[in-house]
């Protein structure tokens, strides 16, 4: 990565350069070390050229962030970049870097880059170290890459894993691979464009040589409600002190999911813990008979700034949620999960979801590529 400027998310500790996290509360803190991945970027010799804006403390999936600004989509000023990596995807797809760090707890790597239309990895939970990274739920935390290809995103995750990653990202062989292409209530609620999106590259990978069919995972459903009881448990202990000391020092999003997240039982956490196995049960079971999943990043393009529901035949779903409800099952497992942009609406960028076995980022992105390799142009 010699002389390569990547851009870093403000939650990643960097040594003698401001790291707000998106907030008001740590305005002022300037790390006396870098965060393990920002050590290893200048290691590679990269350029850390600066900081990119974040939802408040990474809580949510907007980039409107109350101190430092709204982020607009690239693409289309008055829509959303999503979040909470919204302005690592920008710069990305801005041109302004070659790649991008950012974290991701319920889709903040790959809601952005679905909407913005960059690729945005999530490895295996675990696989990229989260020393010096700013927490938001201990258990459901990962670090990636955003950048323009999905060879870029390979390459940043060598660096970023410690060169353990070269056995992820080695060009894994693809002919005959079984891809199973997610059905199910889960996504049922998908604009049209999006569908038929997933489904011309499920037919591109076939007339690739891979073996591709229709699969449906018991539980799936559940997996919103699992999250939202995880992360709202989590991220409010993590906070307890400041969300007491000072709830005004918050913006009203995050402020309010802290609160709320104070009253989560024990038990309900419990519970979610043991649905979560079950969920992570199920998808193991899944992957013994498909070696990929394909599915949307997002069930729909970039929303205007400050929509709040998105209207299905069936009722409203709140944005945020919708936004999460494809991406987040995927932190719950820990499984690896890609987005590449594949096509468009209206000239929105949308974003196709590769999710392999634990481990196995090496043929997520030989899929990938494939998939990139065969993506409309828009």
């Amino acid at each position: 990565l010699l002389g390569v400027p990547i851009a870093v998310k403000d939650l990643f500790a960097t040594r003698a350069l401001r790291t707000t996290v998106g907030s008001r509360i740590l305005r002022n803190w300037v790390p006396s070390s870098d965060a393990d991945v920002v050590a290893r970027l200048r290691a590679a010799g990269a350029i850390v050229f600066g900081k990119t804006n974040l939802h408040e403390f990474a809580y949510g999936v907007s980039t409107a962030n109350p101190w430092w600004g709204v982020a607009r989509n690239p693409h289309d000023s008055r829509r959303s970049p999503g979040g909470s990596s919204g302005g690592s995807a920008i710069a990305v797809v801005a041109g302004l870097c070659a790649g991008a760090l950012g974290s991701d707890t319920g889709g903040s790597i790959r809601v952005p880059a679905s909407l913005c239309g960059c690729v945005g990895l999530k490895p295996t939970f675990g696989a990229i170290p989260l020393n010096g990274a700013f927490p938001l739920g201990w258990s459901l935390d990962h670090a990636g890459p955003l950048a323009r290809t999905v060879d870029d995103a390979g390459v940043l995750l060598d660096v970023l894993s410690g060169g353990h990653a070269g056995r992820k990202s080695r060009r894994a062989a693809t002919r005959g691979l079984r891809v199973g292409v997610l059905r199910g209530s889960i996504v049922e609620r998908v604009q049209p464009a999006v569908s038929r999106q997933v489904d011309a590259a499920a037919d591109a990978l076939r007339r690739r040589g891979l073996r591709v069919r229709l699969v449906a995972i018991p539980d799936m459903q559940w997996t919103v409600a699992t999250q939202l009881v995880t992360l709202r448990a989590e991220a409010s202990a993590l906070h307890a002190r400041w969300i007491r000391a000072q709830p005004r020092a918050y913006g009203a999003d995050v402020r309010t999911r802290l609160q709320l997240g104070s009253l989560v039982a024990a038990a309900d956490y419990v519970l979610a813990q043991r649905m979560r196995a079950r969920i992570r049960t199920a998808m193991s079971h899944v992957f013994h008979d498909i070696d990929v999943l394909l599915l949307p990043s997002t069930p729909i393009a970039a929303p205007l700034v400050g929509e709040r529901t998105v209207r299905w035949r069936s009722g409203e779903e709140p944005v945020d949620g919708a936004l999460v409800r494809l991406t987040a099952p995927f932190n719950l497992t820990g499984l690896p999960a890609l987005s590449v942009p594949f096509g468009a609406t209206a000239g929105l960028p949308i974003g196709v979801q590769v999710v392999g076995q634990w481990n196995d980022e090496a043929r997520v992105l030989a899929v990938g590529r494939l998939i990139e390799e065969e993506a409309p142009s828009r």
